[in-house]
């Protein structure tokens, strides 16, 4: 069994079915985050904040919006930002967010939605982190309906009027902008709104016991007056912040596995030197049982993510198969990181080990971006050609 990349026992042979140029790209992340984000992630947890100063790293490294091309973006290949996503997430998942949100959320509605002059003002700043941005969909009483949004633009003939509040906003504080989604007369679409005009409030939201070393921010707007400009000329409705979701989900997906591979890691590097009834933890049944399992599991999710990249390679990926990734691989990693607190017993709680952390991050990734329920509803959906969201 190959263990070039990682400790993880690799039963289906992943790693042999990766390019050299994509197993480079994953060892080179792999060791960056090892020197540049590790040592700082844990008390990045404790004081409920972000590192800033990793994002001019990270987009020196190529990591913001890497899977874009034009612009002097990346261009990465959808396996090689796949692997991207998870050596981030294995690190932690509020590493991996402000990435995805920078990449998935912001370059890519700009990408595909924005003007010219948008594109070639904000994408090669974005891409170095020398601006970041959030995405503004989610509002207090919106969750898993966001159709049901209250923000609202008005047009005023030289200007627009912007109004309402988001809530749940990863990279807020941090951001210079914000792609906004509002209701016109003409349904939703998309702004890009410079978060510094006059009327706009971001506050931080904080005692959160999940995703602490990620910044989340509520933004206030109270009667903005922002240019006309400001508008991403071809969204089309709900239907242009959906594409934008999926394409943040997909990285999730792969991100997650990450997370569930570094858990089960740890947990087998314990019951290997952890010494009970003068036996090694790992000679026992039981737990020898909750690691096949896990291991059968991960390699089940690393599959079926591999696979589903080479369809979005092709452009044939569908929003289901999206849904279809995020939910099973979430859940899956979720069960993991459980699965791993309860082998590192008393050990787990404890933040020198990464397991907690990563089990508290996973709960947040199990129902942002589309709970699992939600995921599970859009693949009953496909199944049986009857929605039964409501």
């Amino acid at each position: 069994m190959s263990r070039f990349i990682s400790p993880f026992p690799d039963f289906a042979e992943i790693d042999s079915l990766f390019t050299p140029e994509q197993m480079q790209i994953q060892s080179a992340v792999r060791q960056f985050i090892q020197r540049e984000i590790e040592p700082l992630i844990i008390n990045a947890y404790r004081t409920e904040d972000f590192p800033v100063s990793i994002l001019p790293k990270m987009g020196a490294m190529g990591l913001m919006g890497s899977f874009l091309t034009g612009y002097g973006l990346p261009g990465m290949d959808i396996v090689s930002y796949g692997l991207v996503m998870k050596e981030l997430e294995r690190c932690d998942s509020g590493v991996r967010s402000a990435v995805s949100v920078q990449g998935a959320l912001v370059m890519f509605p700009l990408h595909e939605f924005g003007s010219e002059e948008q594109k070639t003002h904000w994408l090669p700043r974005l891409a170095k982190g020398e601006s970041i941005g959030c995405f503004a969909l989610s509002e207090s009483e919106g969750g898993s309906d966001p159709s049901a949004m209250k923000t609202t633009v008005v047009d005023k003939g030289d200007h627009y009027l912007l109004t309402g509040s988001k809530m749940w906003i990863t990279n807020g504080n941090i951001s210079e902008i914000a792609v906004v989604w509002a209701k016109t007369v003409n349904g939703i679409r998309g702004f890009l709104v410079p978060l510094k005009l006059p009327g706009i409030n971001v506050v931080k939201m904080q005692n959160k016991l999940s995703l602490r070393a990620s910044i989340t921010s509520e933004l206030i707007f109270d009667q903005v007056r922002i240019p006309k400009s400001s508008l991403l000329p071809k969204t089309e409705g709900l239907k242009s912040a959906l594409q934008c979701l999926n394409q943040a989900r997909f990285g999730i997906s792969w991100g997650v596995i990450g997370a569930a591979e570094a858990c089960f890691v740890e947990a087998l590097n314990f019951t290997k030197n952890r010494i009970l009834f003068n036996k090694t933890l790992s000679s026992f049944q039981l737990v020898q049982r909750k690691l096949a399992i896990m291991a059968t599991k991960i390699t089940q999710s690393q599959l079926l993510i591999y696979r589903l990249s080479q369809i979005k390679e092709q452009k044939k990926l569908q929003p289901a198969q999206v849904s279809l990734a995020k939910q099973v691989c979430v859940e899956m990693a979720l069960e993991v990181a459980r699965t791993c607190r309860d082998i590192l017993g008393a050990n787990g709680i404890m933040d020198e080990y990464k397991t907690m952390r990563h089990l508290c991050n996973l709960e947040t990734v199990y129902t942002y971006e589309g709970t699992n329920d939600i995921h599970l509803l859009i693949l009953g959906q496909e199944i049986t050609g009857t929605p039964a969201f409501f």
